[in-house]
């Protein structure tokens, strides 16, 4: 009896592969990928906690203060209260940037996962994708929620330049979230991540007026603030609210934040 051996042309099975799975993933996965995070942020609330509810406490607890509400002949008239208020929004982008981004993407790292997603048609750059959208939407509630309990609650002035408002918090949103994409690139561990998050938020809380109002700084102190992301940040958000454009300084320092801290992050984010 002949026995006759069955040949598969070389080319089948590629032509197999492109049949069975497409160059690339259908749109409504990165969907799937963000509601899939939206969840974790739900069951692992450290984000909602530390971006939402601590600002907002804060809020609330400065402006039960009376001093608070009271002009200061050292800030110009000024009451402390409106000065506070830019800089727990700051505040509020800044955790969820330099601690929890940072952390979710070397945990997922770590863990292994962006790894076993380069061998499927979801890319894993979805993944961060999928974590800076959450987190950007965390941290537009944060604001949302600070500046209408402020308004309504405590007094504050509505803001008189909304326009400049909402520039000034995007790139303040693109300069932090660049420095905490730097921060995964760097860390080795989660812990390391969380430790160099918080190694930059307290240094740079500080710069931007949380025990020290800007105003009240010595004229050194002012002048590193005005350099660092978070001052920037305020003194862009606090004309802004005044009714005033921010100068081109505090923006050009976000937007220059924003360039070479992406630029790191593109070139040695690792993958596995």
């Amino acid at each position: 009896m002949n026995t006759h051996t069955l040949t598969l042309p070389k080319a089948l099975p590629q032509a197999l592969s492109k049949a069975l799975l497409p160059k690339t993933a259908p749109r409504a996965a990165f969907g799937k990928i963000v509601l899939n995070e939206v969840r974790l942020a739900w069951r692992l609330p450290a984000g909602l906690i530390f971006g939402i509810a601590l600002p907002l406490v804060l809020l609330i607890i400065f402006g039960e203060i009376p001093g608070m509400h009271q002009p200061q002949a050292s800030m110009g008239g000024l009451t402390l209260f409106p000065v506070y208020v830019p800089i727990l929004i700051s505040m509020a982008i800044a955790i969820l940037a330099l601690i929890s981004l940072p952390a979710a993407l070397v945990s997922y790292r770590d863990q292994g996962i962006l790894r076993r997603l380069s061998t499927t048609p979801v890319p894993p750059s979805w993944v961060l994708a999928a974590q800076l959208v959450v987190n950007f939407c965390i941290a537009m509630t944060s604001l949302v929620i600070v500046v209408v309990v402020a308004i309504t609650a405590f007094g504050l002035d509505v803001p008189q330049n909304p326009g400049a408002l909402v520039l000034s918090i995007v790139l303040s949103i693109a300069a932090l979230f660049a420095i905490g994409l730097s921060i995964a690139a760097a860390a080795r561990s989660g812990i390391a991540a969380r430790a160099i998050g918080a190694g930059l938020f307290y240094p740079l809380l500080f710069f931007a007026g949380m025990w020290l109002p800007r105003p009240l700084m010595p004229v050194i102190l002012q002048d590193i603030s005005n350099f660092t992301p978070l001052g920037a940040s305020v003194q862009a958000m606090q004309d802004s609210m005044q009714g005033q454009f921010p100068p081109a300084e505090p923006l050009l320092v976000l937007v220059g934040y924003a360039l070479v801290f992406a630029f790191i992050a593109r070139r040695f984010f690792r993958w596995e």
